[in-house]
């Protein structure tokens, strides 16, 4: 007969079996994603996506003259392609991928290989669903950079541009921040998008305007904005999608997802209403123009904070932002005489600047315990640590683009002829108008006009670019 000694300690063997069986086998069950949080994330992600087509596509099209309208809605909606795919392909493991030394994800989900339906440890979303969530900040961030050389780059320069931005520049840039890199270990603060997006875009904007030239013409030919609507619209459209931008950064549907939220729209509000009390004192006249501008600005320049402010914060990072980026736009872009063509370093640069900076200020960890407390909370290191973010998008993205650019001139044009420049991208480059308003059976307006009725300032001009128009239909 066996001992009881014996018994217990074979008991006890049994025993380790069993709970050890049972801890692997739980190990390799999938974990549950909450429903609640997908459904959020999925929503937030659609709402990104579309911030860039139709939002960002409407809002630059509007600003610019009617006969390069299609070409820079063609930018957005091709760029939406392009970055999606890339980021399946390789974009997002670059970003995300395991960490080596702080500078570059790995390559273990190249062509998404490990990115599936079930969500990752600490996770409440799915994998995918997170991956497809960054990629729309992704296609935007390269979309924005776009305004800055409207009307003037040839297309296939700007797709060969786009793809190495977005792989040289953005994704080594998402990973120091959110991907585990350097900055992120070093407590950078960052929730939705200042350094990673506006930042990044705003300062390869002012580059690239400097790189590639002026528009034909600058300033002293220059349209107007030929459908400040479509403008309207579009920013309409960005201020609803941001709400997905802000408040889907916290990954989940909870608490921080309504301060993320409540913060971007009081923000955006305080930024229009200032914009537009800065003009009218300025200039004399409140503008519509000035009005969504400012409320681009003010959206701009929460995304960083928004995960780590109040709403009384917010009020004043928005009014903050259209100070700085009214000075931008009106002051320093006639200063030093870059052709910046919509503003982009003026708002996104400038704007998302001040925002990392503010997060440094007004962050609170009552707001967000995994973040920090900023100077006004008594931690003056971290608008230290904002502004060591500020130098490294600053730096990344400026040398890359002008290292980028400079390259690409070397191997092609970067801008078009200057009689496509005359005519106009829609039709010298994509053989389409955007505006036809001829009857039936009477001649394409883009012969018997080639700007579309728009009146011009002398008559040389107008013989200029309807020569213009004669050589392209002749090619």
């Amino acid at each position: 007969m066996l001992s009881r000694k014996t018994l217990l300690f074979a008991g006890a063997i049994l025993a380790a079996v069993l709970f050890l069986a049972r801890v692997h086998a739980q190990d390799g069950q999938a974990i549950q994603a909450s429903a609640g949080d997908t459904a959020w994330l999925l929503t937030a992600a659609a709402l990104v996506m579309m911030m860039t087509v139709p939002g960002l596509a409407l809002f630059y099209g509007g600003l610019v003259s009617q006969r390069n309208v299609l070409s820079v809605l063609m930018q957005s909606f091709f760029l939406l392609c392009l970055i999606s795919v890339q980021w399946v392909l390789w974009g997002y493991s670059l970003s995300f991928g395991t960490d080596h030394g702080g500078l570059l994800g790995g390559l273990q989900y190249i062509g998404f290989n490990g990115v599936d339906q079930n969500a990752a440890a600490g996770s409440t979303v799915p994998h995918l669903a997170f991956a497809m969530y960054q990629g729309m900040f992704a296609a935007i961030t390269v979309a924005l950079i776009t305004g800055a050389f409207a009307e003037r780059m040839r297309f296939a320069a700007f797709i060969i541009f786009s793809l190495l931005w977005a792989t040289l520049i953005y994704d080594p840039l998402a990973h120091w921040v959110w991907g585990g890199g350097w900055l992120m270990k070093r407590g950078a603060l960052d929730f939705a998008g200042g350094t990673v997006v506006h930042i990044s875009s705003g300062v390869s904007a002012l580059v690239a305007a400097v790189v590639i030239g002026p528009r034909r013409g600058y300033p002293v030919k220059v349209l107007p904005p030929h459908n400040v609507i479509l403008t309207v619209m579009g920013a309409a459209l960005l201020w609803f999608g941001w709400f997905g931008f802000n408040a889907g950064s916290a990954l989940g549907a909870n608490g921080l997802a309504a301060i993320a939220f409540a913060v971007t729209n009081t923000a955006a509000a305080s930024a229009g209403l200032a914009w537009v009390f800065i003009e009218w004192a300025h200039r004399g006249k409140p503008t519509v123009l000035g009005l969504v501008t400012g409320a681009v600005a003010g959206l701009v320049a929460i995304t960083p904070a928004s995960g780590y402010v109040g709403v009384g914060a917010a009020i004043v990072i928005g009014a903050g932002a259209s100070t700085v980026c009214y000075v931008g736009v009106n002051k320093l872009k006639p200063r030093f005489g870059y052709d910046d063509s919509l503003d982009v370093f003026g708002v996104h640069g400038l704007g998302g600047t001040w925002g990392a900076i503010a997060t440094g200020l007004f962050a609170s960890k009552s707001i967000n315990p995994a973040g920090a407390d900023g100077l006004f909370r008594g931690n003056p290191g971290q608008v230290v640590t904002q502004g060591l973010g500020v130098l490294a998008a600053w730096a990344a993205a400026g040398i890359g683009t002008f290292v980028l650019l400079r390259v690409l001139k070397a191997l092609t044009p970067l801008r078009v002829t200057s009689e496509a420049e005359l005519v106009g991208l829609d039709l010298a480059v994509h053989g389409e108008e955007a505006y036809n308003l001829l009857a039936p059976g009477m001649a394409s307006s883009s012969m018997a006009h080639p700007m579309g009725g728009r009146h011009f300032g002398n008559v040389a001009d107008a013989e200029e670019v309807a020569s213009g128009a004669t050589k392209i239909a002749n090619r």
